[in-house]
């Protein structure tokens, strides 16, 4: 059996599509709370951590069930999106997105938190000293100094949005052409018996996380 290409790509691009949009949403929460959850000790702080890092050990498709309670067209949230955007998220690829972006939020907020708290925190003080305001310390101190490091998160943040199956599986579903990502096409692939395509997929995925992971691996041993 062939390598079917004309199918063989829609589900790698539209992974990497929800990954990189997945990962920058990730990346830019990821620093907003880790950035405040590294330089502040406030009543509750242990608990909103906690929060943070539940879907990191929940089962995705706990995750996703959640989501589409909160997405679907009885909560809240899906009714206010589809009201501003005319048409419901779930099973759309910004269904996609949303998944991704919250299984792939708890490591990139650790690994940025991490980075944040080995930041001297005496040439932090020294800026202030000198008539910085917090904004200017941030971003010419504390951001350059953490940076391999927010670097480092973003792409572990990619490579886990990009391997997302179960969170999606549930809020995304399993479209062709519109929701199916490497992940799911795997998936369906090896139930229909499709060998080749599922070899082919699997490649693919591994191969490009791989190499992520051999980045983030080199991105460390320069610290």
């Amino acid at each position: 059996m062939t390598i079917d290409w004309h199918s063989f790509w829609p589900p790698v691009l539209l992974s990497l599509q929800v990954a990189l949009l997945a990962s920058v949403v990730a990346a830019v929460l990821g620093i907003a709370a880790a950035w405040r959850m590294a330089k502040k000790t406030f009543r509750g702080k242990t608990l909103l951590e906690t929060l943070f890092m539940l879907p990191l050990v929940l089962p995705p498709t706990v995750v996703g069930f959640l989501l589409l309670i909160a997405l679907g067209r009885r909560g809240w949230l899906g009714r206010l999106a589809e009201s501003v955007f005319a048409e419901p998220i779930v099973f759309s690829p910004w269904a996609a997105v949303i998944a991704a972006t919250v299984v792939a939020f708890p490591l990139v907020y650790q690994t940025m938190k991490t980075g944040f708290e080995e930041v001297d925190r005496a040439l932090e003080e020294s800026a202030r000293s000198a008539g910085a305001g917090e904004w200017a310390v941030f971003r010419y101190i504390t951001l350059p100094l953490a940076g391999r490091s927010v670097l480092t998160a973003y792409i572990l943040g990619f490579a886990r949005a990009l391997g997302e199956f179960g969170a999606t599986l549930m809020i995304a579903g399993n479209i062709p052409g519109k929701t199916q990502t490497i992940p799911t096409a795997i998936y369906v692939a090896v139930d229909a018996g499709n060998q080749t395509m599922a070899w082919a997929w699997t490649i693919g995925i591994v191969v490009i996380s791989f190499i992520l992971l051999l980045l983030t691996g080199r991105l460390r041993k320069r610290d």
